[in-house]
């Protein structure tokens, strides 16, 4: 009964005011609606700490050689910034892939820890920085009434905090509330790499070395390989490397950048290197991936049309 008060929910906002294109970015703070009609390439992405809602249809996300696979009723869970991919596994015109994203604030998330009687235990050893988790009862019911606000805009800003301390409340103390817990208020060595996360995220475009993030996660080189490769399931290097090929995908589309002008921009000495790289993290060349893309864009405007 939930999932299909959800579907019918996305369906008539997506229609009603986010003309029936997707992904529908709402007025709701980090809430997006998501609908497909057929299976798409893989999107690439970063992924910020959010709850992937899937409604309807089935999706699976991998991050680095971690795969999740989540279907209706259930939810990824992303606890940090991870570069990844994700597509649609199960999704046709008469049953469409639906989905809500919801993004998660650390400042509500970290305030309901506090206020806990009895917070969970953070994990002495690095576990994964996303998980797969049941949406039902509660969960369920807050991602609706999240989404009952877009008719309501007046009432986002009193109502939505609201909502979202409920979702980390029953975020915090369901099966997964350890890591969490850890994410959000800082235990053992997790908040010191996900400094150093967000140091190569600033500064992804110069050569940056494993001893350099080790100095600021205060870790020595080999421990703070092991707990990142824990956190994000890929290396350093690995996630530098997506974090550059992602940027310049997007300096070509939104700023029409070519190839190699992308390529120096994101810290690539060698445009060769670059166009091979790229082929092989997004399946084909820069400028044949690009191409493909603006032809699918013009094709959902005029579909929509």
């Amino acid at each position: 009964m939930q999932m299909r008060q959800l579907a019918d929910a996305v369906n008539h906002y997506m229609d009603s005011y986010g003309n029936g294109q997707s992904p529908f970015f709402t007025a709701v703070p980090g809430l997006i609606l998501l609908r497909a009609t057929q299976e798409h390439h893989p999107t690439h992405l970063i992924h910020s700490p959010a709850l992937c809602v899937v409604i309807q249809g089935a999706k699976w996300t991998t991050f680095g050689n971690a795969r999740y696979d989540y279907a209706a009723g259930e939810a990824l869970l992303v606890s940090l910034d991870m570069p990844g991919f994700s597509q649609v596994a199960q999704g046709n015109p008469d049953t469409p892939y639906l989905s809500a994203v919801i993004g998660l604030d650390a400042g509500i998330l970290s305030q309901v820890l506090a206020e806990l009687e009895h917070p969970p235990t953070p994990p002495v050893d690095a576990t994964p920085g996303a998980a797969v988790t049941r949406i039902e009862g509660p969960l369920a019911d807050c991602t609706l009434r999240a989404m009952r606000l877009i008719d309501n805009p007046a009432a986002i800003p009193v109502l939505y905090p609201a909502i979202m301390k409920e979702i980390c409340y029953w975020l915090l103390t369901g099966p997964h509330g350890s890591a969490l817990a850890r994410l959000a208020l800082g235990s053992g060595n997790a908040p010191n790499v996900i400094n150093a996360i967000h140091h190569l995220r600033h500064h992804f475009a110069r050569a940056i070395s494993v001893e350099e993030l080790a100095a600021v996660a205060g870790l020595s080189a080999s421990a703070f390989h092991r707990h990142f490769k824990a956190l994000t399931a890929m290396s350093p290097l690995q996630y530098q490397k997506r974090m550059r090929l992602l940027q310049a995908r997007k300096l070509m589309i939104v700023d029409a950048a070519n190839a190699e002008e992308a390529a120096f921009q994101v810290g690539y000495e060698s445009a060769s290197q670059f166009s091979r790289e790229y082929a092989r993290m997004f399946g084909q060349p820069p400028r044949r991936d690009i191409t493909a893309l603006r032809t699918e864009a013009r094709r959902v405007v005029e579909m929509a049309g």
